[in-house]
């Protein structure tokens, strides 16, 4: 089976008048609900289905006494879902398996199987039998009217003697019956011997029809016949005036054409398919692909667009209105706006809005949207691996589709709508290509005029498209990509901007949303306070939300209760206590406070700054280092570093060189299953190392950040506004930053800045001077 083990438990799909043999890839239909339902649910898990084939006479719906006992294992290779409902697949068979008992006929059958192996030995038997049923086949196929002439070449090519007798037992109009008895006949020799009996037959039946054939060789064929009929009729509608149902679709078509306004090579392509559709039959397959394609170029907006709204007043009433602070980003749209309103022409600009979740990136979009006019329209990209999914399928693909560029573009109607592009950093890659690589045409403004979806297979202009791309980190956004874009930061919140947000936007949205904007409920501020420091530990505010909407849900139902009950309803601090349960954060800085070898550091994450503790132990031992907590590489050399700087500094911390030879020292980061790697911790460690050395504590609302090196320097880091608010949070009163990073505080607004004491330094020995009083002598340095 090509290396496939097949699991001891398979989904089940009755086959009525087929059987399906290995060593295949085949399509298959599924239009009804319990069928489409087995095959989401493979897709799931391993994505082997078995086919058993229904016994003749059954009903509609198989139950397992209707089916047979052996069948074929497939592996679902490709799925596409149509808009019409219809779910239509790729599979490639793996092999035969014996069913040993069904588990389940509901609301699918499920059977515990047994696998099937080929006994076959090779022998001169064996060649001379799959030579002569290779010849009989190659007649077959050349007497066949309905089997493709280059069968024949394709089974020659076949190696093994059993792949070949399923290949041929398959394609040949052999009896439903037949064809389960090759499937069953495990021994290779029995088998080929088996097909070629049946085929045999089966060339002689081509004899006999050939000479039939040659008697009524004067008469016109049945094709033949109806088409000069269908011609005949074609000419006496039109004297009648009657139309036929293709005609009448293509005058309908034209009508459309004519009051739609499309560039000269789309309209070239209508009209190049509407001669095609003239000479395709309605009933062929060919019909309804002409027919979506032209629908698609007729619902396409090509000229259509929407007036932009070039007032500033206007728009920074709206990006008020709808979201707290975000003063970068508002100045932002408030400069393109204003270029926009003296030079219409000028190219869109590509923003991609950074930041942790739920602080308001997809919201800013579509309030961007609304101030300007102009549509709206989101499409995720988190997970997406199928370059298909941006540029389309081509045509010659069974329910092919325009990429999700166009068909957004469908749905907006017109050409400058806003798309937002959210989670552009959680793109996939594997063997269906590299979404990403195909945005970069979408996202050039010196590309994107011209681009070319492979189902359209014309230029399609997305130049007055205003692409917004958000993500929560820049790291793995491809290069390529990120510099077509403009990165905006926005940043967490800090205490003060919840409070306001809870109380102007998230309490009177979810007092609408749970049904109580007819009774008078209100928030204390304490509430709202209690809730965001007590329940809530995150950069942006949507946990916030869902834990006042859960407040909310609980109100609702003592009002359901009590309909007449109309009294003031207001939310304090014990009733948030008693519907929201014990608090699920504590404040860990007071936790380690008066703790030795413990500090406290600032780290940076996708999803916003955090607070770290770093935990140091010293036992008898003899001089190794244990470093836990999950810590990358980078994070690992950081406790080398810090070791030696304070084994350095033995002597005038007065513990002595010994002290190191006869202990072991143990490094841990709490929160062991999250990974953490990186070098700002380093002057966190080292100072946690320093305070276990000395046996004296830290003080708990000090934290720092920085990388360090071994002659005792201090390094930059990065996320310093992060991690700042992220101090402000748990409470911290004093941060140690590098010296460099005084460039990053300049950009943060003060009002951020405000309870916390900056200390900055630019080697260990302040450090050790801020944290422990310890002075060095110069020649440290």
């Amino acid at each position: 089976m090509n290396g496939i083990v097949l699991p001891d438990e398979l989904p089940i799909i009755p086959v009525k008048n087929a059987v399906i043999f290995p060593k295949l890839v085949l399509p298959y239909v599924v239009t009804d609900d319990t069928t489409q339902k087995l095959v989401d649910e493979v897709l799931r898990t391993h994505k082997t289905i078995g086919f058993l084939t229904q016994k003749e006479g059954e009903g509609e719906k198989a139950k397992p006494a209707d089916l047979y006992g052996i069948g074929c294992a497939a592996i679902i290779t490709k799925m596409v879902r149509l808009e019409t409902g219809e779910m239509r697949l790729i599979f490639t068979t793996v092999g035969r398996f014996k069913v040993l008992e069904f588990i389940k006929d509901d609301p699918y059958i499920v059977a515990k199987i047994e696998e099937l192996k080929d006994q076959y030995e090779e022998d001169v038997e064996v060649e001379a039998l799959k030579q002569n049923l290779l010849q009989a086949f190659s007649e077959v196929v050349k007497g066949s009217s309905f089997l493709p002439p280059d069968l024949a070449a394709v089974a020659a090519t076949i190696q093994y003697p059993g792949d070949l007798a399923d290949f041929v037992a398959f394609y040949v109009n052999f009896p439903v019956e037949v064809k389960q008895k090759i499937l069953e006949t495990t021994n290779i020799k029995e088998r080929l011997k088996f097909v070629l009996r049946e085929i045999m037959r089966e060339v002689e039946v081509l004899k006999v029809s050939k000479e039939i054939e040659e008697k009524i060789k004067s008469e016109f064929d049945k094709s033949q016949r109806e088409y000069i009929l269908r011609q005949q009729l074609k000419a006496i509608q039109e004297e009648l005036g009657i139309l036929d149902e293709v005609q009448k679709t293509i005058n309908e078509i034209k009508e459309r054409a004519g009051s739609k306004r499309l560039p000269e090579y789309a309209q070239k392509a209508l009209e190049e398919e509407l001669d095609r559709l003239q000479r395709v039959s309605r009933s062929s397959p060919e019909f309804g692909v002409i027919m979506d394609y032209i629908n698609w170029i007729l619902n396409l907006p090509w000229y259509e667009e929407t007036q932009d709204n070039t007032d500033l007043n206007f728009a920074e009433k709206v990006l008020n209105e709808d979201h707290y602070d975000l003063k970068d980003v508002k100045e932002r749209v408030l400069e393109f706006l204003a270029v926009r309103a003296l030079k219409s022409d000028s190219k869109g600009p590509i923003l991609c809005f950074v930041g942790p979740p739920g602080v308001g990136k997809t919201s800013v979009g579509k309030s961007i949207a609304r101030a300007l006019g102009r549509k709206f329209i989101r499409m995720s990209l988190g997970g997406l691996r199928d370059e298909a999914e941006i540029r389309g399928h081509r045509r010659t693909y069974i329910g092919a589709l325009p990429g999700r560029i166009i068909q957004g573009m469908k749905v907006a109607g017109t050409i400058n709508p806003v798309f937002m592009l959210d989670e552009v950093d959680k793109i996939g890659i594997d063997f269906r290509g590299d979404p990403a690589s195909a945005l970069l045409e979408v996202l050039d403004p010196e590309q994107n005029f011209a681009f070319v979806d492979n189902y359209l297979s014309i230029p399609y202009d997305l130049s007055k498209v205003l692409f917004i791309a958000t993500a929560n980190t820049v790291e793995t956004i491809p290069h390529a990509l990120l510099d077509r874009m403009e990165v905006i930061y926005l940043p967490g919140y800090i205490l003060e901007d919840k409070i306001e947000i809870a109380r102007k936007y998230l309490v009177p949205r979810q007092i609408r949303e749970n049904g109580l904007e007819n009774y008078p409920v209100r928030f204390s501020k304490n509430a709202i306070e209690f809730i965001v420091k007590n329940y809530t530990r995150e950069a942006g505010v949507r946990n916030l939300e869902r834990k006042i909407s859960s407040v909310l849900r609980k109100v609702a139902v003592e009002v359901a209760k009590d309909p007449e009950k109309r009294r003031k309803i207001v939310v304090d601090i014990k009733k948030v206590r008693k519907y929201l349960g014990p608090e699920e954060y504590f404040e860990e800085v007071k936790a380690s406070k008066g703790l030795i070898g413990v500090a406290t550091g600032l780290a940076w994450t996708p999803y916003g700054g955090e607070i770290l503790f770093i935990e140091t132990l010293a036992m008898p031992g003899g001089g190794k280092l244990y470093i836990t907590g999950r810590l990358g590489e980078v994070m690992e050399e950081s406790c080398e570093a810090a070791l030696s700087l304070v084994r350095s500094r033995a002597d005038e911390f007065g513990v002595g060189h010994s002290y190191f030879e006869k202990h072991d020292i143990h490094i841990h980061v709490p929160e062991g299953a999250t990974p953490k790697d990186g070098p700002s911790a380093g002057v966190a460690i080292l100072v946690a190392l320093t305070s276990l050395i000395l046996k004296k504590p830290v003080d708990s609302e000090i934290a720092m950040t920085g990388e360090i090196t071994l002659s005792g320097r201090i390094l930059p880091v990065g996320g310093i506004k992060e991690k700042l608010l992220a101090a402000r949070r748990a409470g911290i009163k004093k941060v140690i930053l590098p010296e460099w990073n005084k460039r990053d505080i300049e950009l943060i607004e003060n009002r951020l800045l405000t309870g916390i004491e900056l200390l900055y330094v630019s080697h260990v020995d302040e450090v050790f001077d801020i944290c422990f009083g310890v002075k060095v002598s110069s020649e440290n340095r």
